[in-house]
């Protein structure tokens, strides 16, 4: 078996009709469909709910649950906000600045534009709490090819130290990047 690709990703919203209406608004995301049910299928407990679907690009979908009948959503409060998010690619750095200036405009307050070395992003959240964050790929050539060649090394020193490994140290400005690196 081999996987395909992510056939959609789901998560609970609190309203899914003001979910839809910022992605598809704010994001420009297709509302591609919705299921609603008052029994849930693979468990056949009554629970009424609404899954509604939004195309992410490129065969990505996004989805999301409201269900009314269970107590209100929370998040985990063991693990910082900025750790849970759902990241989105744009094309470029002009779309990114952009759409910080239509979330702005619409009242959400964005943070960034964050510089990764490898990409540089936005961040918000949805009317459900859910953070976002909006990605332009600004890499060299040469930088991924480098980062996927030290990926085992520097996976294995963290699971020894625990403490940011300095295989690919230009990314945080520790030096250069050098191209030859491949």
């Amino acid at each position: 078996m081999k996987i395909q690709r992510i056939h959609h990703v789901a998560y609970r919203c609190k309203d899914a009709k003001q979910t839809v209406e910022f992605y598809r608004d704010l994001l420009n995301m297709d509302f591609l469909l919705a299921i609603a049910e008052n029994e849930v299928p693979s468990t056949k407990e009554p629970d009424p709910y609404m899954h509604v679907f939004l195309d992410a690009g490129q065969g990505n979908v996004l989805a999301f649950f409201e269900i009314p009948n269970s107590p209100e959503m929370g998040r985990d409060q063991n693990t910082p906000a900025w750790v849970q998010h759902i990241a989105f690619e744009v094309g470029s750095m002009d779309e990114l600045l952009t759409a910080k200036a239509r979330l702005e405009e619409a009242g959400v307050s964005v943070l960034g534009p964050t510089d990764h070395t490898i990409f540089k992003s936005i961040y918000f959240f949805d009317p459900n709490g859910h953070r976002i964050e909006l990605a332009a790929n600004t890499a060299k050539p040469g930088m991924l090819n480098e980062l996927k060649r030290v990926a085992d090394d520097m996976l294995n020193e963290w699971a020894k130290t625990k403490q940011a490994p300095k295989h690919a140290a230009w990314l945080h400005g520790e030096g250069d990047f050098n191209g030859d690196k491949q």
